[in-house]
């Protein structure tokens, strides 16, 4: 049960924290996922790793989340829905993939939601706009 690397509206404080999160996390730890950059066009963010998406010293601020083992499998689901993934799926708006996330106590393996090959796409095209920054 990998704990999940949150960066968008799933963190705590956030509308998606309070609807699907809220009472189902066992830890919730400051977090940063060195390469990578968040692009938005609107309400929520896409994390991208392409390297020509990357400005230099790209890094994702978020948190790590872990899921309580009695919620796990329901909170993965409703996480999926959200994000728009299916396993195996061509065109998912997200994807997610284990990556290795960074905390004060070191690093850990996580499950991270990535922007698809469609929003990378139109990305390139311009018409999202890069946080610099890094947090949403």
């Amino acid at each position: 049960m990998r704990p999940f690397f949150v960066y968008g509206t799933l963190k705590r404080g956030q509308m998606n924290y309070a609807r699907l999160l809220a009472g189902r996390t066992v830890s919730e730890t400051r977090a940063w996922l060195p390469d990578a950059a968040l692009y938005t066009a609107g309400p929520y963010p896409f994390l991208v790793r392409a390297a020509d998406l990357l400005p230099p010293n790209a890094t994702v601020f978020g948190e790590l989340i872990e899921i309580h083992p009695a919620s796990y499998q329901h909170v993965l689901e409703l996480l999926d829905e959200l994000e728009d993934y299916v396993p195996g799926r061509a065109n998912n708006l997200y994807e997610r993939v284990e990556l290795p996330v960074q905390t004060v106590g070191g690093t850990r393996p996580a499950w991270v939601y990535v922007a698809g090959a469609a929003v990378e796409l139109a990305i390139r095209r311009g018409e999202l706009r890069l946080i610099k920054s890094g947090e949403w």
